[in-house]
C-alpha cells in the first residue's frame, strides 16, 4: 500500500501537534526494550533500523510525500482526517511547512546493529533538529515501533537457538561449521505478511545460513550491502513435500524414494518428507532396502518427519507401543547406517544420512531434543526447521518495546519528563531526561538525567540526520557483532 506517510499512524497522533505546551521547541524520545517474556533471555538483539530508515524514512517519505505535489498530499491528508474524525484539524500548516522543507528534520542515534541490549537500556534515541518541527519526534512512533519490534525479536530468538546449538555441538563434538545450517527458517508461509516474513527472515540470517525464505536474502542485499556472489547470505537444499510423495502413491513410496535419490537428485543433499503414511516403515524397511544406494551416493539423504511430538519422534518414546517408536528416528538411522564416534564420545550418523524436524519447533523443544539425544549417547546432529511457531507467536510485548519521550524544551527551558504509573508493576516506568548509554563490565548500561554534553558522549551514535543516512552496516558486520559480543 502506498499512501501519504503521515497517515501511517494512530489517529490520536494527528492532534498532538496542538496539545504540547505553547512554545515547545524540542521533543527527545527513545526506543527501549522494557521486559523480556522469555525466562532465559535478558538481552535483546537490536536489528532492523537500517531497513526502516532506507525503506520508510528515505524512500517512502520521499516518494509519497516530499516528491509529490504539495496540493495533492495536503488534500489527501485533509480528506482522510475530515471523513474519519468528522471535522478538520485546527490547521494543516505544520504539514505544509514540512513539505516546503523537503526532508525529515530529525536525528536518530542508535547502538550498533547486532548489539545485545539489556532490558531497560535504550537502543535508539530520536529528536527533532528544527524547533518548529517538535511534533515529528513522537509522530513517528507508530510506524517506527511497528516495523522495528519484529526484526529485533526474531534476531534475538534466532541467536538463542544458536547459543543452544553451539553449546550442544561443543559438548557432543559436532563440527561447529555444521551449526550455521542447523537452524533453518521455515516460517515464510505462517507469517502475518510478506514484510513480516522478510524482516523476521533477515533477523534469522544473522545467526544462521539456512533459510527457505528467499526474499530475506534479497532484502539483505538491498538494505545491508550483502552480496551472494561474494559471501554466504543464506541457502537451502532440494526438498520434497507431501503432494510429491502422495502422487507417487502409498504402494509406490519406496519407488519414489529410489527415483528421487538416483534419478532426480543423484548427488547432493535432498530432504525427503517421510511421514506421509508410515514414518517407522520408512526408517526400518525402506531405508534398509536403500542402504547401499544411499551409502554409495555422493551427498546426503535427509529424512524429514513432519508430525507428532518432535521430542519423541526424534529421540524416541520410552512408552511407545513399538520398538521404532521407542527408539526414535536418530537411533533408527544409526541402526541402518551406523556412523562414527566423536572426540567427545557421542555417536554421529554416517555423512550420507541425516534428519530434520520442522513442525512446531520452539526453543524448549530444541533444547529437549538436543538433551534427549545427548542422554542417549548421540551427538547434536538434527537440523531444526524453525517456523512461524517460533517467529510468528510474538508481539511487541515479547520484549516490551516502547518509545517514550523523556526530555522536552518549552520556552527555551529543558524539562526532564518521565512516566511511572502508580497502577503498574514498574515495567512501564520510563527513564528521565537526556540519556547516555555506556558499557559497564562488557554490557550496555543506561545513565539518565545527564547533561547535553554527557548525552553526546554515549554509545548511541548518530545514524540518521535531516533526511540522510550517515552510517551504514553490512550483513557481515552485523553478524560479527552479534556472534562475537
Amino acid at each position: 500500500m502506498k499512501t501519504n506517510p503521515f497517515l501511517l499512524t494512530d489517529y490520536y497522533k494527528v492532534g498532538h501537534v496542538f496539545q504540547y505546551p505553547a512554545n515547545t521547541t524540542l521533543v527527545y524520545s527513545n526506543l527501549t526494550p522494557r521486559k523480556s517474556r522469555f525466562d532465559d533471555i535478558d538481552e535483546m538483539v537490536f536489528f532492523g533500523l537500517q531497513y526502516f530508515i532506507k525503506e520508510y524514512l528515505i524512500d517512502y517519505f520521499d516518494n509519497n510525500f516530499f516528491k509529490q505535489p504539495k496540493e495533492k498530499v495536503m488534500a489527501e491528508y485533509r480528506r482522510r482526517i475530515k471523513t474519519s474524525l468528522g471535522a478538520d484539524l485546527p490547521t494543516y500548516e505544520h504539514l505544509g511547512k514540512l513539505h516546503d522543507l523537503g526532508y525529515l528534520p530529525i536525528e536518530i542515534k542508535a547502538l550498533p546493529e547486532g548489539s545485545k541490549v539489556p532490558m531497560r537500556v535504550p537502543c535508539l534515541t530520536i529528536v527533532n533538529t528544527l524547533p518548529e518541527f517538535y511534533w515529528i519526534t513522537n509522530f513517528l512512533e507508530t510506524i517506527l515501533s511497528a516495523v522495528i519490534w519484529q526484526p529485533c525479536t526474531s534476531a534475538t530468538i534466532a541467536y538463542e537457538y544458536r547459543r543452544i546449538l553451539n553449546r550442544y555441538a561443543e559438548e557432543t563434538g559436532v563440527p561447529m561449521d555444521f551449526v550455521q545450517w542447523q537452524g533453518h527458517d521455515f516460517s515464510f508461509r505462517g507469517m502475518s505478511s510478506l514484510e513480516s516474513a522478510v524482516i523476521s527472515g533477515m533477523g534469522h540470517l544473522l545467526s544462521f545460513a539456512g533459510t527457505d525464505t528467499i526474499p530475506a536474502i534479497d532484502a539483505l542485499e538491498q538494505y545491508y550491502h550483502a552480496d551472494a556472489d561474494k559471501e554466504l547470505i543464506g541457502g537451502s537444499v532440494a526438498a520434497t513435500e507431501h503432494s510429491v510423495m502422495c502422487s507417487g502413491s502409498k504402494d509406490g513410496e519406496l519407488a519414489t524414494f529410489r527415483r528421487l535419490i538416483t534419478e532426480v537428485y543423484p548427488n547432493g543433499i535432498v530432504s525427503i518428507v517421510s511421514d506421509t503414511w508410515d514414518l517407522w516403515k520408512v526408517c526400518t524397511e525402506y531405508l534398509q532396502a536403500l542402504k547401499e544406494t544411499v551409502l554409495q551416493r555422493e551427498g546426503k539423504v535427509v529424512i524429514r518427519p513432519d508430525s507428532g511430538d518432535p521430542v519423541k519422534i526424534i529421540c524416541g518414546d520410552p512408552e511407545g507401543k513399538t520398538e521404532p517408536e521407542r527408539k526414535g528416528v536418530v537411533e533408527l538411522l544409526w541402526d541402518v547406517f551406523g556412523g562414527t564416534v566423536t572426540a567427545k564420545g557421542y555417536k554421529l550418523l554416517d555423512g550420507h544420512i541425516g534428519a530434520i524436524y520442522g513442525d512446531s519447533i520452539n526453543l524448549e523443544r530444541a533444547r529437549a531434543i538436543c538433551e534427549g539425544l545427548k542422554q542417549k549417547g548421540f551427538a547434536s546432529q538434527v537440523v531444526f526447521g524453525i517456523g512461524s511457531y517460533t517467529y510468528q507467536y510474538n508481539t511487541r510485548d515479547s520484549f516490551g518495546m516502547a518509545m517514550k519521550a523523556t526530555y522536552v524544551e518549552v520556552k527555551g527551558e529543558g524539562r526532564e519528563i518521565f512516566k511511572n504509573p502508580v497502577t503498574d508493576d514498574g515495567t512501564k516506568q520510563s527513564a528521565t531526561g537526556l540519556l547516555q548509554v555506556k558499557k559497564k563490565n562488557g554490557k550496555y548500561a543506561l545513565i539518565d538525567k545527564v547533561s547535553k554534553k554527557e548525552e553526546q558522549d554515549s554509545e548511541l551514535k548518530t545514524i540518521y540526520k535531516n533526511g540522510k543516512l550517515l552510517k551504514e552496516y553490512t550483513l557481515a558486520g552485523v553478524r560479527k557483532t552479534i556472534l562475537d559480543s
